[in-house]
């Protein structure tokens, strides 16, 4: 299975809290907290219009 790969949110801002988003799988949206990264994401199906 492929890995999700993160990246900062441009809706995170400069300071420690930070939401990184995966969309390189184009099935699935996840979101995880910079600060757990252990944790599992929260997933989602991209919105219709937008799958690859």
């Amino acid at each position: 299975m492929t890995e999700f790969e993160y990246r900062k949110s441009s809706y995170s801002d400069q300071a420690a809290e930070c939401v990184e988003v995966a969309t390189n799988i184009p099935t699935t949206i996840a979101i995880r907290d910079s600060k757990t990264p252990t944790t599992p994401p929260s997933t989602w199906p991209p919105p219709p219009g937008k799958r690859s």
